[in-house]
């Protein structure tokens, strides 16, 4: 079998050549792995879609006109 990496020139130190190896690897990994969902958008959200329980009770028809308090 053919070797993977081949020193053309220099004399590189066993640290260095590990180095090496570790920084392709991780790169080969980064690469295959599935790439990250996107964060869905606000508009898309289904939630979106369903209403605010109405309030009930004395008082409940100004309050379904103003606007919630913290």
């Amino acid at each position: 079998m053919a070797p993977f990496l081949q020193v053309v020139r220099g004399d590189p130190t066993p640290e260095e050549i590990a180095a090496l190896v570790a920084v392709l690897t991780a790169r080969a990994r980064a690469a295959a792995a599935p790439p990250a969902p996107q964060p869905r958008s606000a508009w898309s959200d289904p939630s979106r879609r369903l209403r605010r329980p109405l309030p009930h009770g004395p008082g409940a028809w100004r309050a379904s006109a103003l606007p919630d308090r913290p």
